[in-house]
């Protein structure tokens, strides 16, 4: 009986350090940039933050082109955010995957 109380005390130091872990990385930022023109923001709880557009892409002949970067860099920004929430968990973790975490 010991021994699975130690496990439980474990298990629940393990998801305090999971659930500090998710709050810090809530508050956490990344940033891609595609073509040089399109920047965008995302939080580690994959919301996409800001999108920042270099003035000098505004021309209306180039709008689908505009439209392509602005998703390349908000896909970029959102796997750059999930992979640092992943490595975060991972410490926490000690690289064991424990399914709907992340």
């Amino acid at each position: 009986m010991n021994q699975m109380q130690q496990m439980m005390r474990q298990a629940q130091k393990m998801q305090a350090q999971i659930l500090k872990v998710q709050e810090e990385m809530g508050g956490h930022r990344e940033e891609a940039t595609a073509g040089g023109v399109v920047t965008v923001g995302a939080s580690g709880k994959g919301d996409i933050l800001d999108v920042r557009i270099d003035p000098k892409a505004l021309r209306p002949e180039d709008a689908e082109m505009l439209q392509d970067l602005m998703v390349v860099a908000a896909n970029e920004a959102l796997r750059k955010a999930r992979e640092e929430v992943e490595r975060a968990m991972k410490k926490v973790t000690g690289g064991a995957g424990l399914p709907g975490l992340f």
